[in-house]
């Protein structure tokens, strides 16, 4: 008898370690940073690197943002893109393309910890917001006298709109935005391990709060919508698992006046631009056309 319960017991204790391990396992794979150099790469659109200081410690010590910018025509209005997790700048390039052709300015980062912006963690949008403000704050000293846009991916929109200071945009577009970190990991840990998946959430999410030194409740967007003073465009996909049109919509619901709701029928998480094509680029630029250009 004493025999099996000494077996249970180390089937037990060998259970809880394989769990841990693999809950340490997907924490870091989720906060590790993912650096890239993306300075070399060629391609067909002509851009000038830039580097962003952001200041981020009592000392006094900075470090940069990294990006590319992208010349328009003066008084149409410069938009600012921010990728989504685990990317770089080069994801938004091809909203860069799009945009520039019809004389926008552009200016595309890379948030830190990725790309080659420094940075020790992801931090789902809470460090990364400064990263966001101090870009915002460049463009408009830079452009002096041109209206702001801004385009941001799942963590790229998180990071506009966790914000502690509403930024000062005069459009926004979101897309692929989670409304609360739960359900963000509950979301991922069910796609990938089925229904049982979320039985782990609270662990991830502890040792999340732990890797980042931030309480979970600074992480949930939708407590921080409703501070965007500006025209907003919310975009998700009816085949999203990562976001479900229900979750969006309540995030609309949140989000201020004006507002519109696009759901791409078919979308899932992944890049709505090269998914939905034309279609997303005339709702795109129709958006864009009612608030940025200056009117003489």
């Amino acid at each position: 008898m004493r025999r099996w319960i000494l077996i249970g017991i180390f089937f037990f204790s060998s259970c809880i370690a394989v769990i841990l391990l693999t809950a340490l396992g997907v924490g870091e794979l989720l906060s590790g940073a993912v650096p890239t150099a993306v300075n070399t790469l060629s391609i067909d659109l002509p851009v000038e690197p830039v580097e962003i200081p952001i200041y981020t410690d009592a000392h006094g010590a900075s470090s940069d943002v990294h990006g590319w910018l992208v010349h328009g025509i003066r008084g149409r209005g410069m938009v600012l893109l921010v990728h989504s997790l685990r990317s770089n700048r080069v994801e938004m390039l091809s909203r860069a393309r799009f945009l520039n052709r019809q004389g926008y300015g552009a200016l595309l980062i890379d948030l830190r910890a990725h790309g080659e912006t420094a940075g020790e963690r992801i931090t789902f949008g809470v460090q990364e917001a400064e990263d966001v403000e101090a870009a915002i704050a460049w463009l408009r000293n830079t452009f002096s006298g041109e209206r702001i846009g801004a385009i941001g991916v799942s963590l790229g929109a998180a990071a506009i709109v966790l914000a502690k200071n509403p930024p000062r945009l005069d459009a926004v577009v979101l897309e692929s935005l989670h409304p609360t970190i739960d359900e963000a990991v509950d979301n991922r840990l069910r796609l990938h391990l089925g229904s049982f998946g979320p039985v782990f959430s609270p662990l991830l999410l502890w040792q999340l709060s732990f890797r980042l030194d931030v309480n979970p409740d600074e992480l949930n967007p939708i407590d921080r919508i409703g501070n965007l003073n500006s025209p907003l465009l919310l975009i998700s996909g009816t085949d999203d698992r990562h976001t479900t049109v229900a979750e969006t919509e309540r995030l609309f619901a949140a989000a201020r006046q004006p507002k519109e709701l696009w759901i791409v029928p078919g979308g899932g998480h992944f890049n709505m631009h090269t998914y939905a094509g034309r279609e997303y680029e005339n709702r795109i630029l129709d958006f864009l056309e009612r608030y940025l250009p200056r009117r003489n």
